[in-house]
């Protein structure tokens, strides 16, 4: 993904600059989030700012990565596209290697797929080099955003098929929806962009 969805199939909120913070439905959030381009001609913000500036960039990989620290993280599971950006780096944090969760027809070895259904209704895949995933290995899955959880869902059934473990979920965002809010009660769950959601520390972040 290039960007981030705003649009009214998932959760519609109102984002607003103030002071050098962010203030989201009235909480104070991280400032290097400020860096997010919420301002785009399209429905989705852009990330892109934030991966671009080397400080915000590297705290939002340090906050990713703190909670998961010592939990038996083996390798972190980063999705198609900007995910593999922060993945990357959150791995870097952790001392571990990076498993590419791939868009469907983009590897050309023999793979597992999952199908699923984007935001927009368009019917994609995930597809991983099942040589990568070993049984009872954990894995961290890293997206940049997450907005309706049928991408992250799609990954979860990737890995879990190879009978690995999903050892947590680490994001700017995930919005709220209704398999949103299952991922959170079945994993731990890190953003940034924060709603008061469990976190891996099961403490909240301001």
């Amino acid at each position: 993904m290039t960007a981030l969805y705003r649009g009214s199939a998932v959760t519609a909120t109102r984002r607003t600059l103030a002071v050098g913070r962010i203030l989201y439905n009235g909480r104070t959030m991280k400032s290097y989030l400020e860096l997010v381009d919420c301002h785009t001609l399209g429905p989705r913000n852009d990330v892109t700012p934030l991966f671009a500036d080397r400080d915000g960039f590297a705290q939002l990989a340090n906050d990713l990565a703190e909670p998961f620290a010592g939990k038996g993280v083996d390798a972190v599971a980063a999705i198609d596209a900007l995910g593999f950006v922060l993945g990357t780096a959150v791995a870097e944090r952790l001392g571990v290697g990076v498993v590419a969760i791939r868009k469907g027809g983009k590897l050309p070895v023999p793979t597992v797929r999952e199908a699923f259904t984007d935001y927009s209704g368009t019917s994609k895949t995930l597809e991983v080099r099942p040589d990568l995933i070993k049984a009872g290995m954990g894995l961290l899955i890293v997206d940049e955003w997450i907005e309706t959880g049928a991408q992250v869902s799609a990954a979860i059934a990737l890995i879990e098929q190879l009978g690995a473990i999903v050892a947590g979920i680490a994001t700017i965002c995930m919005d709220r929806c209704p398999v949103t809010s299952a991922l959170r009660d079945k994993y731990a769950v890190r953003q940034v962009w924060s709603e008061g959601s469990r976190v891996a520390s099961a403490e909240s972040e301001p």
